[in-house]
């Protein structure tokens, strides 16, 4: 394993187990490993619907609000 590889997953460590469950997924799949299709709920279909339309109307996060969500997640 490479010393970048290993500061990554040191990293992932500190997050919540959501957050390493997503990463870990994405890892996978770039390493090859398939996996099923992932099917959304309703309620999530409908957050994504709204999402886009937020977006097509300019609703997005500001600098300060993206910097105030990294932060939390920086050690």
């Amino acid at each position: 394993m490479t010393a970048l590889l290993e500061q990554a997953i040191e990293r992932m460590r500190a997050l919540p187990p959501e957050a390493q469950d997503d990463f870990a997924r994405m890892m996978l799949r770039l390493a090859g490993h398939s996996e099923t299709v992932y099917e959304l709920t309703s309620e999530e279909e409908a957050d994504l619907i709204e999402a886009d339309a937020e977006m097509a109307r300019g609703e997005l996060a500001t600098a300060g609000e993206v910097e105030s969500v990294f932060a939390k997640y920086r050690r």
